[in-house]
């Protein structure tokens, strides 16, 4: 697969993001837009391991842009900051106002106008992959982007502090929906990520609990997005 950096602008800000694509491609192509999880950023052991799955595996494209406070968003990009004191920007940042939802939503949405304009793209195949960080940010833009057609989410509960909204967002999701629980995170509770799961409001939606803690999908939980995505989308 090949990768091209590309960045927008949104409201004075720069927003820095990575598109994979398969080095041969016929047509237009599915698209997932994926969004890393805290400390991490754009080009994430998380993200190549998604790109892996979607891109070389499945002849998808995929799409990544960092989140705030993360990435080539912090003074010195990527290696500017150690991965505690990306983490502890996030959560302060996360813990206060809104969080920066309505500017990610923004964000987002400026990259689905931009690729679902790519002669390359299919515009009617659309998903979202994002868990943990992901999903604190994907549900809020599920909500109001009617153009993904199918999503990943998970590992985020609505015991955490400054969550409260991601339960209203997540009433006014419509479209199929695989939510991933990992039943010894040590940083959201059981209960917290089941109430957020019973919140949503897609009629299609599934909750699948893994065993271990909060740490990125591998084996059959990535197996699991890929599949669902892939048959979500035409993959």
């Amino acid at each position: 697969m090949r990768q091209e950096g590309f960045e927008i602008e949104v409201c004075g800000r720069r927003v820095p993001g990575m598109l994979f694509l398969p080095d041969h491609a016929a047509g237009r192509l599915p698209l997932v837009l994926a969004q890393h999880g805290g400390s991490s950023h754009k080009l994430g052991q998380e993200i190549l391991d998604w790109a892996e799955v979607f891109v070389a595996r499945r002849g998808m494209a995929l799409a990544a842009i960092d989140g705030p406070v993360h990435g080539d968003r912090r003074p010195g990009g990527a290696a500017g900051a150690s991965k505690e004191a990306t983490r502890a920007d996030f959560l302060a940042l996360w813990q206060r106002g809104d969080g920066g939802v309505d500017a990610m939503n923004a964000d987002w949405r400026a990259v689905v106008d931009r690729l679902a304009g790519d002669a390359r793209i299919d515009a009617g195949a659309i998903g979202w992959i994002g868990v943990s960080m992901g999903t604190a940010y994907g549900l809020p833009l599920l909500a109001v982007e009617p153009r993904i057609r199918a999503a990943v989410l998970g590992m985020w509960g609505l015991s955490f502090p400054n969550s409260e909204r991601l339960g209203t967002d997540a009433a006014r999701l419509a479209c199929p929906v695989l939510f991933q629980q990992k039943w010894d995170d040590e940083l959201f509770t059981r209960a917290g990520q089941i109430e957020l799961f019973e919140k949503i409001g897609s009629r299609d939606k599934w909750l699948n609990v893994y065993p271990g803690g909060h740490v990125r999908a591998e084996g059959r939980q990535l197996r699991d997005m890929e599949g669902f995505l892939a048959e979500q989308l035409g993959g």
